[in-house]
């Protein structure tokens, strides 16, 4: 066997797992690692950012879109520690990111040397990342590499899928070893990672469904980092039972298709909630019922269970009885659990139509919630308001891009009317930092989905303090030829947390940006920042003028900034609640037909 240094045992294990990019910053403890990796530029590439979120982010999404893991490269100390909110987001929301992180060398751990973590275990960065990983991995000498590297790619992969993290002495980058590469394809090709139902819970689950008079299926992000759409639709098809999502799920079927409620919970709409509420049987796929999707589990608003009997699907399976009593738990892929009731249900045709009969009522009911809902939101889509109504904003988004469009939503004020009001069309993909609601996310991500589907159009719904924070991202955009649009939802501050200051408090205090000696509002000219890096940058003032230059943006295909300005002192219907014990959050505002 070849001699080879423990970078280049790194970037080949890379290369033999069709990994097209390395994303990173470059410092002195990865060095080694950029030296073996451009002797294969011409099959790896590698992309140099100019923040470490930037290239955790964006590693993040590719991975969302593509299915195709990346990896990232972190020097020691502040390097890495940079990256680790962008980790941490990966980790929350099941995306696969491998983390290479340099360190100090060996032969120099314990002695505290330059930005050595050395107060409680030797250049202990694993400790440091062990909350924000499924595992991390240390390799001290260069022939530990090529198991590790295997190991890593497996649990990276396996069960729920996270990011793993492999940290790298700077001197186990350069030193030689003759080990075998300890991998090939062959050994994951006949290794299924999802786990199937027992039989007895899904004939269960089953009898539930056809004795429901009010049955709901909701759908969680296990189902859509699993892709299994179609079947969700087909068995909606042949139950008539409708599907509402929760807010990370978005898009995980044509949210314009007559059988979607859409979202529950704090952001989500009216009739994904109302039917939420009133079901009697609840099929939930891939979720762990969080506070945001399930209004912080205040009773009746969002779920009642009980005494509604809940069918709890998920592959962990602690989050099985964490928050809810299931009826019916199953430790199981929610994809299995879908295809196997689609062909136990094809078996009994005769109880499926009869079920289908008796729940005729169940159908007006939760049909005509989402035609009131729909109704009602178009009345303040077409308002001329300036600054730009919220509302506005989102039509024109509707109007304007391809179904075919990646939207990659930051958090702030703009997401919660992004989740709640833009529907993601078939062929279309939403991306949002769900579980850490991690800023940045959308800004720096839309990146990393362009990369992953350069064919489609990526636009980023950013707030203005997001952007602040991670603008970084359009001079990587314009260095490496990534048309990304991003909308800057300026309203001159943390809007979203002004609000919450407002329902709890009764007023704001460091959540706008203003001048201090003046209190006047200030706002960046975002426009122009995106110009100084040498990007496109255009101030949009008024509704009409959204639509026309989201698409001249497009067109361009260069990256764009579009500094829109929004109206920060509107409200929104609201159908959820979220609460902060001991501060209540208010009830919803919007129930035409509550629970009697």
């Amino acid at each position: 066997m070849q001699e080879r240094n423990g970078a280049e045992v790194i970037v080949d294990h890379l290369i033999g797992q069709k990994v097209p990019h390395l994303i990173g910053v470059c410092g002195h403890g990865d060095v080694g690692l950029m030296d073996a990796a451009y002797d294969r530029q011409d099959r790896i590439s590698t992309i140099s950012v100019h923040h470490e979120q930037t290239a955790g982010f964006m590693a993040d999404t590719y991975y969302r879109v593509s299915g195709q893991p990346l990896a990232t490269f972190t020097s020691v100390g502040p390097g890495s520690v940079s990256i680790q909110v962008a980790i941490a987001n990966a980790m929350f929301d099941s995306s696969a990111v491998l983390a290479i992180t340099g360190n100090v060398p060996t032969q120099q751990f314990n002695r505290g040397p330059f930005q050595e973590f050395g107060h409680h275990y030797q250049a202990d960065f694993v400790s440091s990342m062990r909350p924000y990983v499924k595992r991390s991995f240390q390799a001290t000498r260069a022939e530990m590499l090529p198991d590790m590297m295997r190991h890593a790619w497996s649990t990276m992969l396996s069960g729920r899928v996270g990011p793993v993290h492999l940290d790298v002495p700077l001197n186990v980058f350069n030193e030689k070893t003759d080990a075998k590469a300890g991998f090939t394809e062959d050994w994951r090709t006949n290794v299924s990672y999802r786990s199937g139902p027992d039989p007895a819970a899904l004939q269960a689950a089953a009898e539930l469904l056809l004795g429901a008079q009010r049955p709901l299926i909701l759908a969680g992000n296990g189902c859509l980092t699993s892709r299994i759409g179609d079947d969700l639709l087909e068995l909606s098809a042949l139950t008539g039972i409708p599907i509402a999502t929760t807010p990370q799920a978005k898009g995980v079927i044509d949210e314009t298709h007559p059988v979607c409620l859409g979202p529950i919970g704090r952001d989500g709409v009216y009739p994904a909630n109302r039917a939420s509420r009133g079901c009697d049987v609840l099929l939930a796929l891939g979720t762990r019922f969080g506070d945001r999707s399930s209004s912080s589990w205040r009773d009746g608003v969002t779920h009642q269970i009980p005494p509604q009997k809940l069918i709890h699907v998920d592959q962990d399976p602690a989050q099985l009885g964490r928050n809810y009593p299931p009826a019916v738990g199953i430790t199981a892929s929610a994809g299995i659990v879908v295809r196997q009731l689609i062909e136990l249900f094809k078996g009994r045709m005769e109880a499926v139509n009869r079920a289908r009969t008796s729940r005729a009522a169940w159908t007006d009911s939760w049909s005509g919630w989402k035609q009131r809902w729909d109704a009602d939101l178009a009345k303040t889509a077409s308002r001329e308001d300036v600054p730009i109504h919220p509302d506005r904003v989102i039509s024109e988004l509707t109007r304007s891009l391809p179904d075919n469009s990646i939207v990659v939503s930051d958090i702030g004020m703009n997401h919660t009317w992004v989740v709640q009001q833009w529907k993601v069309r078939r062929g279309g993909t939403l991306l949002q930092s769900g579980g850490l609601a991690a800023m940045g996310m959308g800004v720096c991500g839309s990146l990393g989905a362009k990369l992953a589907a350069p064919e489609r159009p990526v636009v980023a719904v950013v707030g203005d303090g997001g952007f602040m924070m991670h603008n970084n991202a359009v001079a990587t955009a314009v260095e490496y030829g990534l048309p990304v649009v991003w909308l800057v939802w300026n309203n001159c501050g943390y809007v979203s947390i002004r609000d919450l200051q407002k329902g709890f408090y009764g007023r704001e205090f460091a959540t706008r940006f203003r001048i201090e000696k003046t209190g006047e509002l200030h706002s960046a000219d975002h426009a122009m920042i995106a110009r100084g890096m040498g990007a496109d940058g255009v101030r949009v003032e008024r509704p009409s003028d959204i639509g026309q230059a989201l698409q001249a943006a497009i067109a361009s295909g260069l990256p764009t900034v579009l500094d829109v300005q929004v109206e920060a002192n509107v409200s929104r219907h609201t159908a959820g609640v979220l609460d902060f014990p001991p501060l209540m959050g208010s009830a919803p505002n919007y129930d035409p037909d509550p629970l009697r």
